[in-house]
């Protein structure tokens, strides 16, 4: 544990690391914790007060829905506190206590930047997932934001959607986190280099087991209604799906664009064939495209840019007596939804 700056002046990050990401072991040990948690510890422990037993709550600065917990409950000891928190995928309000530690101050205390840094991305992320799914109702939607972020914490970012509410993600690390199957077909690339777009599509179809869905890009060569309708009656009952991902350059993918797919579908009796439309949805852009026809989403960049949301650390009890800083109420905030997650 670097808990001195003796401790500090001997990590050695390696001139050759060939990933600046912070491993496991270099988060447990708190190596991206900010330097002032390790001033502390040195003072108290020089003190005698390192092990001083303190309640300590953690609340953000505005609501959202709670994700995170299992790499918070990592961070923490398994035996000398006492833990309380929300279930992860509960939405909170802000400044509700989200999470209770009770337990000597030496225990956790210089672990407070990453507790907190794994609740605001996590949350940010969970609660910009809620948003769009909210906005999706019974539609599919799956995230597809691990392009937008650095793969060291990609994972994070999706198994968060996943308990925003998402309904599949892409990332092949994110998803199994959560216990799913990652969910996705085939990029443009492979359209590109087939030469054509349902030549690819039977490529796929003959080259892919069964169970995954032939859900095809259909805005890369051609005109997308003319491409669907293509694709549609080459491979019929097989295909599950086009998916329209037109780029801003040419207008990106309008509501008057999938209506006119819609009704060619429907007007040859595909009927079954479903929309699926991706690239810079947001949750506003989502529903109309919806009501006009779309029946599925992947998101990406709402998600993965969401902002983390702030979280605070505050000792609110020190030796059982009351206490807090200037402007907070002393003593354990009230909050019956906190459940008792772990025991000294």
């Amino acid at each position: 544990m670097i808990d001195t700056l003796e401790a500090v002046a001997r990590l050695d990050p390696g001139k050759n690391r060939p990933f600046f990401s912070a491993t496991h072991q270099e988060i447990a040990s708190a190596a991206t914790t900010d330097i002032y948690f390790v001033k502390t510890m040195e003072i108290l422990d020089h003190q005698g007060l390192k092990d001083i037993p303190v309640t300590a709550e953690i609340f953000p600065r505005r609501p959202g829905v709670f994700a995170g917990l299992p790499e918070m409950l990592a961070l923490l000891p398994a035996k000398g506190l006492e833990v309380w928190a929300l279930a992860e995928g509960e939405e909170f309000l802000a400044k509700e206590v989200i999470m209770r530690i009770r337990g000597p101050y030496g225990a956790f205390g210089l672990l407070e930047t990453p507790l907190l840094g794994i609740a605001a991305s996590s949350s940010g992320w969970a609660s910009a997932a809620r948003a769009i799914k909210n906005a999706a109702g019974d539609s599919s939607v799956t995230c597809f934001g691990a392009r937008h972020l650095h793969p060291a914490v990609a994972p994070v970012m999706e198994r968060s959607a996943l308990i925003g509410g998402l309904d599949g993600a892409s990332c092949i690390l994110g998803a199994r986190l959560a216990g799913r199957k990652p969910s996705g077909t085939a990029p443009h690339s492979l359209i590109l280099i087939m030469g054509d777009t349902v030549a690819a599509a039977k490529a796929y179809h003959q080259a892919m087991p069964p169970e995954e869905l032939r859900l095809v890009l259909a805005d890369t060569f051609k005109d997308e209604a003319e491409e669907t309708l293509r694709l549609a009656r080459a491979l019929g009952d097989d295909l599950f799906g086009v998916r329209l991902d037109t780029p801003s350059e040419r207008g990106g993918v309008t509501p008057e664009l999938v209506r006119e797919i819609r009704c060619r579908l429907d007007m040859e009796n595909f009927t079954n064939i479903k929309i699926f439309v991706s690239g810079g949805l947001d949750p506003m852009r989502l529903q109309v495209l919806k009501e006009a026809g779309a029946a599925a989403f992947g998101v990406g960049s709402y998600i993965s840019a969401a902002p983390p949301i702030d979280m605070t650390m505050d000792l609110k009890e020190i030796k059982g007596s009351p206490i807090a800083k200037r402007g907070r109420i002393p003593g354990v905030t009230p909050n019956p939804r906190l459940k008792l997650i772990r025991t000294e």
